[in-house]
């Protein structure tokens, strides 16, 4: 539901409740370009979508489970490497934090370094727990408003377990954006 009504993610390729390895289902997303950069506001709507199983749970089922652990550690690591690789923070700024070294010996070894202070670390903390907060503030509001959006789709997930791109735009009751008329 988000992946479509968010501006800056890249389009749905599928969309399955059809288990595989300890996923429980799937969505599958393919970028329209190959990017080799991604500014900030692409990367809080990402943030956003993941925190949508989560959402969903607590505004549907009014319960948290174990579903969405995966997509909370994906948003928390974003919006970690948002604050301390990218220079993404307001409250720290255009900084990076923390000094990566590769060693390669018996194999492969990648650490980090810490070579900021406990009050930066402190800092840093609190600004991804923000950033992930007001993804997931920003999520439920969504869903709260695409309430039957959210439970047709789920319905029509029940019905066929796999659904693609037109029959998610179907559902939204939009036209995809390949098929879309062209503005004159």
């Amino acid at each position: 539901l988000l992946a479509k009504l968010l501006p800056n993610s890249d389009p749905i390729h599928k969309l399955t409740i059809i288990p595989r390895g300890r996923a429980l289902g799937l969505t599958q997303q393919l970028p329209i370009d190959e990017k080799h950069t991604y500014p900030k506001d692409y990367l809080l709507d990402n943030l956003s979508i993941l925190m949508g199983g989560r959402a969903a749970e607590e505004l549907v089922l009014n319960i948290q489970t174990t579903g969405a652990g995966n997509d909370i550690e994906r948003a928390s690591e974003l919006a970690r490497k948002m604050v301390c690789e990218y220079g993404m923070s307001e409250n720290l700024g255009p900084l990076t934090f923390g000094k990566r070294e590769e060693q390669i010996f018996l194999g492969r070894e990648i650490s980090q370094h810490r070579d900021y202070s406990e009050k930066t670390a402190q800092m840093i903390d609190e600004e991804v727990r923000d950033i992930v907060i007001q993804a997931y503030q920003k999520t439920c509001k969504m869903i709260m408003e695409n309430m039957d959006a959210l439970h047709n789709m789920a319905n029509a997930l029940l019905e066929k377990e796999t659904l693609t791109a037109e029959d998610i735009d179907a559902i939204m009751g939009r036209s995809s954006p390949s098929t879309a008329p062209e503005a004159a």
